[in-house]
């Protein structure tokens, strides 16, 4: 009696291991959280001529939006410090914001990504995952640096690239596959701030 008790005890043990293995695997790719994903658009972004890193969104979606599931993933071509890319998005996040952000969200942000970013070398991959309403997590050569519960922030470091205010516009376009003809108009601009309340630079404030 007392040897089956333990017996079943060991049981339920190495099935709670086999359980928490299976979600730390699940949660380490990030195409396991967006089942489905297409390659929407993918460009390289260049800096006076010199290659910085190749950028590649992924979505389900036919149109990706800030409130949808995408995976933005940048694949980098340069050594660049995680100081560098957590001071650089800062910056980036409160320029298309159009103003600084409060001394203790500006603390919380950079506590965010200086958990989730590394330095970076050639052949370094990081890839962002947008969860809608609820924030986005981070991956670095496919598996999970951080989560972060801020559909605030989500939406702030996302509009670096996608945001029609994004320096690239370029980058943006082929990001998005957006079509650059007269016939295909801002309507179709998933991320365009119209007077139909679609997402953009001015809801990140």
């Amino acid at each position: 009696m007392i040897r089956s008790f333990a017996f079943r005890k060991s049981l339920v043990r190495c099935m709670v291991g086999l359980l928490v293995l299976y979600c730390a695997h699940a949660l380490s790719d990030w195409r396991a959280a967006l089942p489905g994903t297409r390659l929407v658009g993918q460009a390289d972004f260049t800096w006076f001529g010199f290659e910085v890193y190749q950028a590649r969104l992924w979505s389900a979606a036919l149109q990706p939006g800030l409130e949808t599931a995408f995976a933005l993933e940048l694949d980098y071509r340069r050594a660049i410090s995680a100081q560098t890319l957590v001071e650089t998005s800062l910056a980036e996040m409160q320029r298309i914001r159009g103003a600084p952000l409060d001394a203790g969200r500006l603390e919380a942000w950079r506590g965010h990504m200086q958990q989730a970013f590394v330095d970076v070398k050639p052949g370094s991959r990081i890839t962002g995952v947008n969860l809608p309403g609820r924030g986005c997590r981070f991956y670095v050569n496919g598996q999970l640096s951080h989560e972060v519960m801020d559909p605030a922030f989500a939406r702030a470091f996302f509009a670096i690239w996608l945001d029609p205010a994004s320096k690239d516009k370029k980058l943006r376009s082929q990001l998005l596959g957006l079509q650059t003809s007269r016939d295909t108009g801002v309507a179709h601009d998933p991320f365009y701030v119209g007077v139909a309340g679609d997402v953009g630079s001015d809801q990140l404030r």
